[in-house]
């Protein structure tokens, strides 16, 4: 077996967006395409996504379930938003509460946010003042849970936290602002993930297939998937697309050199089903 074909399969990646002003549509979330574009990049893909709001309960519910596929199983996740020192901040509390671990002022973190002080003070013409009330609160940005890394915010110095497992998987925390979030998303893929960014090139193959119904395609779909265990056979269904109206989009995607002869495989167990197709799709990820 080619080495290439050794290498243990990536781990899941997963994101948590966190804040009440996504799920009441006060703001767009962002970080979705945005973290799809960064694994892509490198060769990943998604695996799953949630929402939730500012309550630390579901919160804490939600990061935990993080932990354990992360600490556990290797897998992979960001979590973006909630990492402030206002009433509604929760994220650090509830990192710590999942993991039934106390929050502690990490030294490096207290080192970066104070030369942030020091940078706005400077700025501003006015003196330092370490012990002054506001700037005693922001140290509260500092507080992680126990055992957490710093992940660097070349914005305004502010760090995020990882919290990594034993088998290579981590839960990384950022700040809801994509100009800082985005490039310590990227840092973090590349400073912990970089072993399992892909070393050949990914491709999905499909046809649209028009009239067709899901229900008659699966069988062949299973046949297709079983006899390839390399790729994984796909169907996006439409029912008033602009250009092809009624439609299904069935198809293969995986490695470059696997994807070729499991969809010629799709296209002749598809041959004896008299079906009416469309054009064919081929898109490198």
């Amino acid at each position: 077996m080619p080495a290439e074909e050794s290498r243990a399969a990536p781990p899941a990646f997963g994101l948590i967006v966190i804040g009440d002003e996504i799920l009441s549509g006060k703001r767009a979330d962002k970080h979705l395409p945005k973290w799809i574009e960064l694994l892509g990049e490198r060769g990943l893909q998604l695996a799953w996504a949630e929402y939730v709001g500012d309550d630390p309960a579901r919160i804490t519910t939600v990061l935990r379930r993080a932990f354990d596929r992360a600490l556990a199983g290797g897998g992979v996740a960001v979590s973006c938003g909630g990492i402030g020192a206002t009433p509604d901040d929760h994220t650090r509390q509830c990192a710590a509460a999942a993991l039934g671990v106390p929050l502690a002022l990490h030294p490096q973190a207290k080192a970066l946010i104070q030369e942030r002080m020091r940078d706005m003070a400077r700025d501003k013409g006015l003196p330092y003042e370490p012990e002054r009330a506001d700037n005693v609160q922001r140290l509260q940005m500092g507080l992680f849970p126990e055992g957490a890394r710093i992940i660097p915010n070349p914005y305004n110095k502010i760090p995020g936290f990882s919290v990594l497992g034993p088998a290579g998987g981590g839960v990384h925390f950022v700040p809801g602002f994509p100009v800082m979030a985005w490039p310590m998303m990227g840092w973090a893929l590349d400073t912990y993930c970089s072993a399992h960014f892909r070393r050949r090139a990914w491709q999905e193959k499909s046809v649209v297939i028009f009239q067709a119904m899901e229900a008659a395609l699966t069988p062949v779909m299973e046949q297709v998937e079983a006899a390839h265990p390399q790729v994984k056979v796909f169907s996006l269904p439409s029912v008033d697309h602009p250009q092809y109206g009624l439609h299904i989009e069935l198809g293969v995607k995986g490695p470059s050199d696997a994807v070729p002869l499991a969809y010629q495989d799709l296209r002749q167990r598809l041959a004896p089903m008299n079906l009416r197709y469309g054009p064919e799709l081929v898109r490198d990820i």
